[in-house]
C-alpha cells in the first residue's frame, strides 16, 4: 500500500475526502483526548485555507491546516494522525510540507500540546509564550522564524 500527499483549496476538497478529514480531527482531538471543542471553527473553508493529508486506499491517516497561508504570519494546526498509522513520519512529513508551502520569510505559527513542542522543534519551532489551558490541554504557542533556512 502506497501513501500519497495531496493539498486541497477548500475549493477543490472533494466533499467526501472533507468529510474524512473532520471525522479523522474529532476521532484524535475530541473523542481520544476527550476534549469536547469547536473543531469545526469556520476557517476550514476560508479561500486562504489549505489542507494537506496523507491517503493510503483511500482513507486519510493524517491532516494538516495550514490558516492564512499567503501572508506573512500564517497558522499550522489541526495536525491529526489516526491512531492505526501514528509511527510512520507521515505528520512529519506533512509538517515539512506545509512549511515548505508558506512564503519563504514567513513567521508560521502553531499551539501546540505542550508534549509536543520538542516535536515541533524539529521543525524550526520555538516557544513563543507562556504555558496555557486549552479546554483540559496543556498548549504553549510556537514560531516559526520567517529567517530560517528550508527544510
Amino acid at each position: 500500500m502506497t501513501v500519497s500527499i495531496s493539498i486541497f483549496k477548500p475549493a477543490e476538497l472533494p466533499q467526501q475526502l472533507f468529510y474524512a478529514v473532520l471525522k479523522l480531527r474529532a476521532d484524535v482531538f475530541i473523542v481520544e483526548q476527550q476534549s469536547c471543542y469547536p473543531d469545526i471553527d469556520g476557517h476550514d473553508l476560508d479561500e486562504d485555507t489549505v489542507h494537506l493529508c496523507a491517503l493510503e486506499d483511500g482513507k486519510v491517516l493524517c491532516t494538516v491546516r495550514i490558516m492564512e497561508i499567503g501572508s506573512p504570519s500564517p497558522r499550522i494546526g489541526r495536525v491529526a494522525t489516526a491512531s492505526s498509522a501514528r509511527g510512520r513520519g507521515l505528520a512529519g512529513e506533512l509538517m515539512k510540507q506545509a512549511v515548505g508551502l508558506c512564503q519563504p520569510h514567513a513567521q508560521i505559527q502553531l499551539s501546540a500540546q505542550t508534549q509536543l513542542e520538542s516535536w515541533y522543534g524539529k521543525f524550526g519551532f520555538q516557544r513563543s509564550g507562556a504555558d496555557y489551558d486549552d479546554d483540559g490541554i496543556m498548549h504553549l504557542p510556537m514560531i516559526r522564524d520567517g529567517g530560517k533556512a528550508a527544510l
